[in-house]
């Protein structure tokens, strides 16, 4: 184990027992095989799972594997061809087995920051899916609340509007403007201190950088 790894998990041992007393569960992975060889068995042949939009989920082979084992099934948005097939996709994934997604940020007390356009995917992490899987590389990792919203604002949100075209200052800058422009990315914020229910929300900390 390298010494960046070692300190890693001496991290991840304490950002997982935190999430316990925020009645979430944590697990910590030293790669992204090791990540696959942990989450594919937790889901059962047959299951309906749907995602977020996730850079984290494609980059650990996660997508691939659910995608190409033909175990599931799949709830896919980017095959909706209208306003009515994207809105049944969502109320679909609302009532999914598993839920797929990352994190903004998560901080060392277990707490989860999430900045979100049109909502649907902190929707899901907040309420409907039987069980929210979170794959979340060390690199998301921050002291505090304060830290993870700077986060999500100056390092994740700026690289998604390119990614998704958007066109906003940051896309253009690279640095947050706290605009209210029509294609804004950071419409909905959320904080998740804690589950009400027991085993619902599952961290899986890999040692990599995974996503924005």
């Amino acid at each position: 184990m390298s010494f960046v790894k070692e300190a890693f998990a001496k991290k991840a041992d304490i950002i997982i027992a935190n999430l316990k007393k925020r009645n979430m569960e944590g697990y910590y992975c030293e790669s992204s095989k090791e990540l696959l060889e942990t989450i594919l068995p937790m889901m059962e042949d047959g299951a309906s799972i749907a995602w977020g939009g996730s850079e984290s989920l494609k980059e650990c082979g996660l997508m691939d594997a659910i995608q190409t084992c033909g175990k599931y099934n799949l709830i896919d948005r980017s095959k909706a061809k209208s306003a009515e097939e994207d809105r049944e996709v969502y109320l679909q994934s609302a009532g999914s087995d598993y839920y797929l997604m990352s994190t903004n940020a998560i901080t060392l007390e277990g707490e989860l920051v999430n900045i979100d356009g049109n909502g649907n995917r902190v929707a899901c992490l907040i309420h409907g899916p039987k069980h929210v899987f979170l794959v979340v590389g060390m690199n998301k990792v921050v002291t505090d609340i304060g830290a993870g919203l700077s986060r999500t604002q100056n390092v994740a949100s700026p690289p998604n509007t390119i990614r998704l075209n958007k066109k906003t200052p940051c896309a253009e800058t690279g640095i947050c403007a706290g605009c209210l422009s029509p294609d804004c990315i950071c419409s909905q914020v959320v904080i998740t201190r804690r589950s009400r229910h027991e085993g619902r929300i599952k961290v899986f900390l890999v040692a990599e950088d995974l996503g924005f």
